[in-house]
């Protein structure tokens, strides 16, 4: 399949060139706190005792420091929604990168992941070079208190070591299968990031790595009073070293003074003030109108909540007290409020221990005054009126295993299909159903029936079909599935096509 370098820049192009920033910055930083402790003269005699290990472990906490104000960022959802829909980002480029934040979020993650296990190597080197290179000459600059010893028990050890196991929780939780089959440890172990900043805080606060203060009175390599004429021939021999460079006084080391607040304490801040936000918005509880159970364990909640405003492709983070005060999810709006109807509504699928639990809580009882906390509203569009964005075509296309999968949706699907015809459109909206078992759909969901399919669709003919009635065009694919069909998807938008067609692959997923 030949690639599409038109398709490929629109849907890979800002992605990659974000990627390519990133990873010039961590390799920049890398790299230059490496020459600094290699080089520096005010490193000069640490880095004699403990050799690469020194520039290794510097440069890789530069760079964890780094993307650890980084990995916040992408979390503020608030405030990229506010950015997304504000009128001053008007690139659509734009604001598909800020709709992949999660993606960067899970870079800077493995990136800190990745360098924690190069910090933590060469520290483990480093703490045997304290030991076996003990200096007799510069007491200051030792991590031992004796030739051959080990310490264990000092701060940045012992801090390191819980950074490590938090990190190392965060990390295994973080997996697909943890996330989809026990979503609550995925969200508990996150929310240790709390206890992992605040030892990172404390981390450098021991002073195991000093720094000479006085290089002019005492020059790295000068002649010492207290040396042996032997060790001064040497020296002279070896670096040409006359009276002047005799030292005027003995080196002096003092601890490094901490910087990784100055990385991360914007950051934090930022996602502070941002939870808060999102806690004060929290506070108005949402009345719960219908609830309403549908084939295959899917619930329809229809809420009420005043002053709500939402448009079509939103969606919206609940949480629910009465389930888990601290758990919060994501499902996207199938009903957005209106000037005529102030209700708005969600389709959950009953999967997991929060769905269950929450549904449980919904149907022996349905109460209207259950309190329901909608945590975020994530705003897709930008508030422009969609002018020059305006949709000339619509196609839906909806694979699903049995027929009844269909029904919870297909009142829906019929309502908007009468009011296309009745408005003469009905051309606007093309619908594509298929299902891997045969069947016939109830008799008052008999618009559907002439459009649904046995089998999986053909992407690529389904694709090319479209690209043929919309040459030269922008065509927008958006995608909520399994992994497969998404590769599918993702593999056939950035393919080249005779028709000039562009088609821009866009992918929704909370797991």
């Amino acid at each position: 399949m030949v690639v599409s370098v038109r398709s490929w820049v629109a849907n890979e192009g800002g992605k990659h060139l974000v990627l390519m920033l990133w990873l010039a910055a961590n390799t920049w930083l890398f790299l230059k706190t490496f020459l600094l402790y290699s080089t520096g003269q005010q490193y000069h005699y640490l880095y004699k005792m403990l050799g690469p290990g020194l520039c290794i472990s510097r440069a890789s906490a530069s760079v964890l420091n780094l993307n650890c104000s980084l990995v916040l960022l992408p979390m503020c959802r608030s405030l990229l929604t506010f950015v997304r829909g504000s009128h001053t980002v008007s690139s659509r480029k734009t604001r598909r990168l800020l709709d992949k934040s999660k993606t960067f979020h899970v870079a800077c993650g493995v990136a800190i992941c990745i360098f924690s296990v190069v910090h933590v190597s060469a520290h483990l080197v480093n703490v045997i070079n304290f030991s076996v290179s003990y200096s007799d000459d510069f007491p200051a600059l030792n991590l031992a208190r004796y030739r051959g010893e080990v310490r264990h028990t000092h701060i940045p050890g012992v801090t390191g070591v819980l950074l490590v196991l938090i990190l190392f929780l965060m990390f295994t939780s973080s997996s697909y299968c943890v996330r989809v089959s026990n979503y609550e440890i995925f969200w508990y172990t996150h929310n240790l990031f709390i206890v992992f900043y605040i030892i990172l805080m404390v981390h450098m606060v021991g002073g195991a790595l000093k720094y000479q203060t006085n290089i002019e009175a005492h020059p790295p390599g000068c002649l010492r009073a207290n040396q042996s004429g032997a060790e001064q021939l040497g020296e002279e021999l070896e670096q040409g070293e006359d009276e002047e460079r005799r030292c005027r006084e003995e080196a002096h080391f003092q601890p490094h003074y901490p910087q990784t607040w100055l990385w991360v304490s914007g950051p934090l801040c930022l996602y502070c003030a941002e939870r808060f936000y999102r806690y004060i918005r929290s506070c108005d509880p949402v009345t719960i109108v219908t609830v309403i159970r549908h084939p295959c364990d899917v619930i329809e909640l229809r809420m009420l909540k005043k002053n709500f405003k939402a448009r079509p492709g939103q969606y919206i983070v609940l949480n629910c007290p009465g389930v888990s005060s601290f758990e919060n999810h994501p499902f996207t709006l199938t009903t957005c409020p209106t000037e005529n109807k102030e209700t708005f509504g969600i389709h959950l699928r009953v999967v997991g221990d929060w769905t269950e639990r929450f549904t449980q809580l919904l149907l022996p009882k349905p109460r209207i005054d259950l309190e329901i906390l909608p945590m975020v509203q994530q705003r897709r569009y930008p508030n422009d009126g969609w002018k020059g964005f305006r949709l000339q075509r619509l196609y839906f296309v909806w694979v699903c295993r049995e027929l009844q999968s269909f029904y919870w949706f297909a009142e829906l699907l019929c309502a908007v299909h009468h009011k296309l015809w009745q408005e003469n459109r009905p051309d606007y909206f093309n619908l594509k159903l298929f299902i891997s078992q045969t069947d016939n759909l109830q008799e008052k969901y008999r618009p559907l029936t002439s459009r649904l399919l046995v089998g999986r669709p053909r992407w690529k003919l389904l694709l090319d079909e479209i690209a043929k009635t919309n040459n030269n065009k922008r065509v927008g694919v958006f995608c909520c599935g399994p992994k497969g069909i998404s590769r599918t998807l993702h593999r056939l938008c950035n393919s080249a096509r005779s028709s000039g067609t562009t088609f821009e692959f866009n992918k929704e997923s909370f797991s």
